[in-house]
């Protein structure tokens, strides 16, 4: 079949082939399909230290679960809430993680290229 086409002030003849439907694909076997129960998500457990129940203000945890890319802060060191103490990965975006009270850095519970998981503490105070 020949059709005569106008597209923006301009005519084109073109042919045109009408094409045979196809049959619709009929299963083989008649399928069943069943719902599954709706389950709320829960949060995360969040990693116990190895403490036990440390003392919140002393410690800062990880709000991500990522990949420490640098760690800025030393142990010994003096810190104002804001100053960084570390840098991590996540989902190929950086978070900087920084210091909540002021305070001095007792101990730094992890290293360039560990992984971490959202809660875990990362940074404990004296």
């Amino acid at each position: 079949m020949k059709l005569r086409v106008t597209i923006d002030q301009r005519t084109y003849d073109v042919d045109v082939e009408a094409a045979e439907p196809e049959a619709p694909v009929q299963p083989q076997r008649p399928l069943a399909v069943e719902s599954a129960p709706l389950r709320a998500p829960t949060a995360p457990p969040r990693p116990s230290d190895a403490a036990g129940t440390a003392d919140e203000k002393k410690i800062c945890r990880s709000p991500v679960t990522g990949v420490v890319v640098r760690v800025a802060a030393q142990v010994g060191q003096m810190i104002q809430t804001g100053d960084v103490l570390l840098v991590l990965e996540a989902m190929k975006m950086e978070t900087t993680i920084t210091a909540p009270t002021p305070g001095k850095v007792a101990d730094l519970k992890v290293s360039p290229g560990d992984s971490v998981q959202a809660g875990q503490v990362v940074v404990q105070f004296e």
